[in-house]
């Protein structure tokens, strides 16, 4: 297992944040939104920087971002909105400790020597602290902007990690090479199943980025990809909304819930015990202050959970 893995699951489960650093989904937000003249799902970035040093210095394990090149109004979400290497370089200059997760580059549409390079020197400038979360991806209007076939993106992943997991060498003309060179493989966490199958991503990725679910849902999930992938590890997201009172009861949603501190840690509770090894906690309906919430849960979660 690589370091970065090896710190993600380190003490047996761990907890993260998915950007974007704001909570722009709720009214609050919105009317926020409608008033900076923002397009939908463009969240406020004007305190992104601070919050993910507060993050890092609180001691939440990872800081996830995702991989949307294009914005398109159908789907009204522009992720953390800047390109994610840039991004994560920028990260990792600011911050010491937290891991740097991509939750997914997707590889389909980008150039393959690129994206290794990219990977590289972030790994390098960081200290090793990159995860490199892939995808297929599920925008078909991308694809042609890029020159690429949706249709082949299965494919086109499979030749992609191959790529990623030799450093290119196996493709290169003699004498060329593609720096700077891994001391150790990137650590490879496949969104979903790209297209392929169970066997096949268990096989050939590192880690596992499971779409939100219950602790039931992923009971289920963490038994087919055990069978498949032994050990490796599972990762998956929370749309949490953190209220005020500690003992508010839960309210579930799609992707998530509202409820205070007691239902957080009876939900990790739940999905530690289901096999989950990390959880990043998504914050863009959480209707009060991002650091006040970050601060509630360092000081009266993390410390139940991180070894």
């Amino acid at each position: 297992m690589s370091a970065s893995l090896a710190r993600l699951t380190a003490g047996g489960f761990s907890i993260g944040i998915e950007a974007p650093l704001d909570n722009d989904w709720t009214h609050a937000g919105e009317q926020a939104r409608q008033q900076d003249g923002r397009l939908p799902g463009e969240p406020d970035l004007q305190r992104h920087a601070g919050l993910a040093q507060l993050a890092d210095r609180l001691g939440f394990r990872a800081l996830w971002v995702r991989d949307v090149p294009m914005y398109d109004p159908s789907f009204g979400d522009a992720a953390q909105v800047f390109e994610v290497f840039s991004y994560l370089g920028y990260l990792a200059g600011i911050t010491k400790d937290i891991l740097l997760g991509t939750a997914a580059v997707v590889l389909p549409i980008r150039e393959p020597l690129l994206t290794l390079k990219s990977a590289a020197t972030l790994q390098r400038l960081s200290g090793n602290r990159l995860v490199l979360g892939v995808a297929s991806g599920d925008r078909p209007v991308e694809y042609p902007l890029f020159g690429r076939d949706f249709a082949e993106r299965g494919s086109n992943f499979r030749e992609q990690v191959a790529l990623l997991r030799d450093g290119a060498q196996s493709g290169l003309p003699p004498g060329l090479d593609v720096l700077p060179r891994m001391a150790a493989p990137l650590p490879l966490m496949a969104a979903g199943l790209a297209q392929q199958s169970p066997a096949w991503i268990g096989a050939r990725m590192d880690g596992s980025l499971a779409y939100p679910g219950t602790p039931e849902d992923h009971a289920r999930r963490v038994a087919a990809w055990r069978a498949v992938a032994g050990d490796k590890p599972y990762a998956t997201f929370i749309h949490l909304d953190l209220s005020e009172g500690a003992d508010e009861p839960m309210q579930r949603w799609r992707f998530g819930f509202r409820g205070g501190r007691d239902a957080l840690v009876e939900e990790l509770a739940a999905l530690r015990a289901a096999g989950v090894d990390h959880v990043g906690l998504h914050f863009r309906r959480n209707r009060r202050a991002l650091d006040e919430t970050f601060h509630e849960i360092a000081a009266d979660v993390l410390p139940l959970f991180h070894a």
